[in-house]
């Protein structure tokens, strides 16, 4: 404080300092998106304060969810409810101003915008609103910008304090403890302590003091009735609650108290009482008595006092900014709340559970039908962000039923693509997902193309293969045989991890392909593939082991079409409903299991029997094939190995594209005999038929024999 002479200095204040709640930022971007629009008029609004109640921290004055007032439709909903009777809660009353843009923020007039608070609390001192209702003395002003597209918020307080000229002095500002008594002090803390313990006064912040000089006793009175105290011999202190810890300096609030005291009673001299506190109870040792000397120049009531206030922040006049993405975006919020169940998950039941594997691995969907729809969404449940889903169809009327992504919406003017149509359903599901829609047919063998679509399927095949290559993991989705037979052949050449699913009417297979016949050992959580020469493995993986074998592995004629010729209900995939449910999950889960294995895609076959021992693993078995019926709601885990002529993943056809690359995939879509002629299943089918002739004839002869003996 600076010293004017030997025994006055000028009285100064602590500013006052604000806390904005995150629930008030809540309260403003719910009210302004539902309710308010562009409208920016002034808002009342409520603030909320203490009396200090630490001895090296000053409290705040604080915003919270219901300083606003609620989203009803009436008008008396925008006038937010004081608080009453909350001992820890003081309310004042302020007025927001929330502008549309940032340029308008910046553009206020501030100092108007200041004095026009300034004039209501001088308006409300000489009408004596002030003494009825002391809250007024603490009005504040907030303006404020909500960029509710990037969730942060602009915002500056001004605590308006009607400045005194002259200055006002202060004389012998010490702790109470120093000004007062024992008995004084005892009986002044016992009365704040009551006072502060009523209902009716708790939340009370201005007050008078009375000390009885021969009993020592003291009582705390409302403002209105210091008149009634003139005419006795007490000590009367002026009281407020505040919320500054320092000891040298009052609090804000005072300011005002003192230009009240001035104009209202004509008091030049004045005795203050700095209320603050300890665990909630009177501390007259933090609490400050001073005695304001206050020079009143004549005719100042005609003019409304200059006014100072606004908020420094770091040391000079600045709005703050704050930021809330993380906890206000819905995306953000979406994403923290998303793998709740994977972590609780991960607390007891699977301490093992690799988040991050899952949040990295990238899917690739053939198919965005009844099973690609129920995929994407069990591997969003898992944890998994990056989905691509591929399909060439348009969602049919018949469709929103039973794939889950689409609704009658999606249907419409002829319908939309299924692959775009199901990415943005998974968007609105999960905005924080990576998903993205490929619309493009899959070049099937069986299906010849003439010249002029050469290059088009050529351009098809090059674009899946890459994808592949982008992906970390294949689903094969799709409705008909034939579109699984490329997407088959590529993976196993790039060795990805791959899941067929495959529906009939009330029966499924779900299944893990193995490793391709040149696979070593493949570290999945990194994404990287290591192959080596054709000559490195044909039947045995990386562990010596037999392979398991693919979709086409049992198969003993190349897959065809199947398509032309059929009836409505042989070119749909008429199943029951719950099927697709079942056999998605099951594919999901074979992923989640391949994942955490140690030996990823070249993990043997467990087939649930007790040999392979299902609790080494967290997630139990790994099996190979699960085929399931719903007619006797059974399920089966088998194993197949992988094939010497398999038209898919065998050796000989996945040296000969790598040999001879899309001249291969052309031969395969316009010969239907050329993957039989190349895995030797055509020689095959001929010594089965010749060894079928000469055992049908040798029947015959005893047939004939036995004829001729009867």
């Amino acid at each position: 404080m600076a010293e004017t002479s030997n025994k006055e200095t000028l009285l100064q204040f602590a500013p006052m300092q604000s806390s904005v709640d995150e629930s008030f930022w809540h309260r403003l971007s719910s009210l302004k998106l539902n309710k308010l629009g562009i409208d920016d008029s002034p808002l009342p609004i409520i603030g909320f304060y203490a009396p200090c109640s630490h001895s090296q921290v000053s409290n705040h004055l604080t915003l919270l969810a219901e300083s606003l007032p609620s989203e009803l439709s009436d008008e008396a909903s925008l006038m937010p409810e004081p608080s009453r009777g909350n001992r820890n809660w003081c309310s004042v009353p302020g007025i927001l101003y929330n502008t549309n843009t940032v340029e308008s923020f910046h553009a206020l007039d501030k100092m108007s915008l200041l004095k026009e608070e300034a004039r209501k609390i001088w308006d409300d001192i000489l009408t004596g609103k002030a003494v009825e209702d002391c809250s007024v003395l603490s009005r504040f002003l907030l303006i404020s910008f909500a960029d509710l597209k990037k969730w942060s918020f602009h915002y500056w307080f001004a605590f308006p304090a009607l400045m005194l000229d002259p200055p006002a002095t202060v004389v012998n500002l010490r702790p109470a403890t120093q000004w007062l008594s024992t008995e004084e002090a005892e009986s002044l803390s016992a009365a704040c302590n009551k006072w502060r313990g009523s209902k009716s006064t708790a939340d009370v912040p201005f007050f008078v003091v009375t000390i009885d000089p021969n009993s020592h006793a003291s009582s705390v009175r409302l403002l209105k009735d210091w008149e009634g105290c003139q005419n006795d011999s007490h000590k009367i202190l002026f009281g407020f609650y505040d919320p500054c810890h320092l000891p040298n300096n009052p609090g804000w609030p005072l300011r005002n108290f003192l230009a009240l005291i001035s104009a209202r009673w004509n008091l030049k001299s004045v005795q203050f009482f700095c209320y603050r506190e300890n665990r909630g109870f009177a501390d007259m040792g933090l609490s400050l008595i001073g005695e304001a000397l206050i020079t009143i120049p004549l005719g100042w009531k005609d003019v409304v006092p200059n006014a100072v206030g606004w908020e420094h922040h770091k040391g000079r006049k600045a709005p703050r900014c704050i930021s809330l993405a993380q906890s206000m975006d819905p995306s953000r919020l979406a994403v923290s709340a998303a793998d709740l169940n994977l972590k609780l998950m991960r607390w007891r039941a699977l301490p093992s559970l690799n988040l991050s594997a899952l949040s990295s691995v990238k899917c690739l969907l053939l198919g965005a039908g009844t099973l690609g729809c129920q995929v994407a969404r069990m591997l969003m449940a898992w944890g998994v962000r990056k989905i691509t889903l591929l399909d060439n169809g348009r969602v049919a009327m018949s469709n929103p039923l039973r794939q889950s992504l689409y609704t009658l919406d999606n249907c419409l003017n002829g319908g939309e693509f299924k692959a775009t149509a199901a990415v943005e359903s998974l968007k609105r599901i999960f905005p924080a997902v990576e998903a993205e829609g490929i619309v493009m047919a899959i070049p099937m063998p069986g299906h010849p193309i003439n010249s002029q679509e050469q290059d088009s399927v050529l351009d098809d095949c090059r674009r899946l293969r890459d994808l592949i290559d982008a992906h970390d993991a294949v689903f094969l989705l799709t409705d008909t045989r034939e579109s699984r037979w490329l997407p088959t052949l590529l993976c196993a050449n790039t060795n990805k991890i791959t899941i067929t699913a495959a529906l009939g009417f009330d029966s499924f297979l779900v299944m893990r392909h193995g490793a391709g016949p040149f696979s070593h050992a493949h570290d999945f959580s990194a994404g990287t593939t290591n192959s080596s020469s054709a000559a490195d493995m044909c039947i045995n993986n990386a562990n010596g082991k037999h392979r398991l074998g693919c979709y086409f592995c049992n198969d003993v004629v190349a897959p065809t079409d199947s398509t032309s010729n059929r009836t409505l209900d042989q070119q749909c995939t008429v199943t029951r409903p719950g099927l697709a449910p079942i056999a998605s999950a099951l594919a999901v889960e074979l992923l989640v299991g391949i994942l955490h294995h140690p030996q990823g895609i070249l993990a043997e076959a467990d087939i649930g029997n007790g040999v392979t021992g299902a609790n080494e693993q967290p997630l139990g078995i790994l099996p190979h094939q699960i085929r399931g019926s719903l007619s006797q709601f059974s399920q089966m885990n088998l194993v197949g190995y992988s094939s010497t002529s398999c038209t898919a993943c065998c050796d000989t056809v996945v040296s000969e594209y790598r040999n001879r690359g899309m001249e291969v995939v052309l031969q395969a879509i316009n010969h239907p005999t050329y993957l039989e002629d190349l895995t030797g299943l055509t020689e095959l089918m001929k010594s089965v038929s010749s060894f079928s002739l000469d055992f049908d004839k040798e029947l015959d002869d005893e047939d004939e024999e036995d004829f001729v003996e009867i």
